[in-house]
């Protein structure tokens, strides 16, 4: 089915998260618009080097992306050595399992819904009273996770494993905000809550109401990954194609139904 076909969909992902999503789009037969509105650097950051140092005494180890295991395992190689073998690992979703298991290590817990929420009602069943979990992700990340954890009485080490900045290249970003204003896209993409919030960042003030337009209107449609994504979204006045699960080809899937 090439119900893409004639159709520009906008991707706002990192740019070495992109392929995937770029090969979706043109499968259907549309074209891809690449255009990150994140940066993602990695980062040796101290608190990332404690929680290698402390490896041995960590009951849980929680990852919610890949970069966060891409960024542990370059600056700390020995993690399998140096974890504690009874060191039990959750992971937010099955692309970030999957990238755990290429790094020889096997995730125990994968939630349904592959969102922060998801993992802390997949550990209400477990006894994490006084347990020592690291969390190694970006600090822009939302605080539900590892307050929600607290909240259960686990100790909570949370590691600045990369940071989550804007583009320092903004063109294509620019290009993108232009084909938004004068609807020459026909959909736009987000898979996370700060490739909206850094979009915004980047919408100059005089071209805010220019910008908002066709976007609430549903001149240029819109699709977020998850509710959460979703959400932060709707405070901007726009409704989103949120797929049941929460993937990129899922999200890709949904946006391809309500297209044609």
């Amino acid at each position: 089915m090439k119900d893409f076909k004639g159709k520009i969909i906008a991707i706002t992902r990192p740019a070495e998260r992109s392929p995937a999503a770029v090969e979706m789009v043109e499968n259907y037969g549309g074209t891809a618009l690449v255009a990150p509105t994140l940066e993602l650097q990695i980062s040796s950051s101290e608190s990332l080097l404690n929680l290698c140092k402390m490896a041995d005494k960590v009951d849980w180890l929680i990852f919610t992306s890949p970069t966060s295991i891409l960024s542990l395992f370059k600056h700390c190689k020995d993690l399998k050595d140096r974890l504690n073998p009874e060191c039990r690992i959750a992971v937010i979703g099955p692309r970030t399992g999957n990238y755990l298991r290429e790094h020889g290590l096997e995730p125990e817990l994968v939630p349904e819904d592959y969102t922060a929420e998801g993992l802390l009602d997949v550990f209400k069943d477990i006894d994490i009273q006084k347990k020592n979990i690291g969390i190694p992700r970006t600090l822009a990340a939302r605080d539900v996770l590892p307050e929600g954890l607290k909240e259960m009485g686990a100790q909570v080490f949370l590691a600045e494993a990369y940071k989550s900045a804007l583009p320092q290249d903004r063109n294509k970003v620019n290009k993108l905000i232009t084909c938004i204003m004068n609807r020459e896209i026909d959909a736009v993409t987000f898979t996370s809550t700060l490739t909206v919030k850094n979009l915004f960042k980047m919408v100059k003030d005089k071209d805010m109401e220019k910008f908002l337009e066709p976007l609430q209107k549903g001149d240029v449609l819109v699709a977020a990954i998850g509710p959460v994504t979703g959400k932060t979204l709707e405070e901007y006045g726009i409704k989103a194609i949120t797929p049941a699960k929460y993937t990129v080809e899922a999200m890709m899937e949904k946006l391809r139904d309500e297209i044609s």
